[in-house]
């Protein structure tokens, strides 16, 4: 599934630019992916975009702390919490974004979620949204995953 939105992200630059969902599980098809997990991401996608319209006013002045139940913190894996909180106190993800990127990391069949899954539900939920990634989440969403050092909060 992933690979199908790495190649959305890639050959679409918004979201309005992708054809109809049956035209586009063609489209996949006939670039070669598997059937089931065109199938996937097509709810996957639409089940984002159904979030990603919720209005942002309503929590966009959240200044909460956000807890993580042990479930979330079972599927999400230390790695993943630490680059979300990471992201939002940087400024580059809202709280009404971090609770959409947690809800659709909950939504994937696999626990721990790995980094680099992580990182492509970022790209694709402000792909959704109409927005680029600045220059600073950019690095941190394409940078090598080995490259990188820890991140420490502090």
């Amino acid at each position: 599934m992933f690979d199908i939105l790495v190649y959305l992200y890639e050959t679409y630059y918004r979201p309005d630019a992708c054809p109809e969902p049956a035209a586009l599980a063609k489209k996949l098809s006939a670039v070669g992916f598997d059937d089931v997990e065109i199938s996937e991401a097509l709810v996957w996608l639409n089940d984002l975009a159904a979030m990603a319209g919720v209005e942002q006013s309503l929590t966009a002045a959240s200044t909460g702390t956000r807890f993580y139940v042990r479930q979330e913190l079972d599927v999400l894996g230390t790695p993943a919490v630490g680059f979300i909180q990471f992201l939002e106190s940087a400024g580059l993800l809202s709280p009404l974004q971090r609770e959409i990127v947690i809800e659709r990391a909950l939504a994937l069949d696999e626990a721990p979620v790995s980094l680099g899954k992580l990182k492509i539900i970022v790209l694709m939920l402000l792909w959704s949204q109409g927005k680029e990634p600045d220059a600073l989440m950019f690095d941190d969403l394409f940078g090598a995953e080995e490259e990188q050092a820890p991140r420490l909060l502090h």
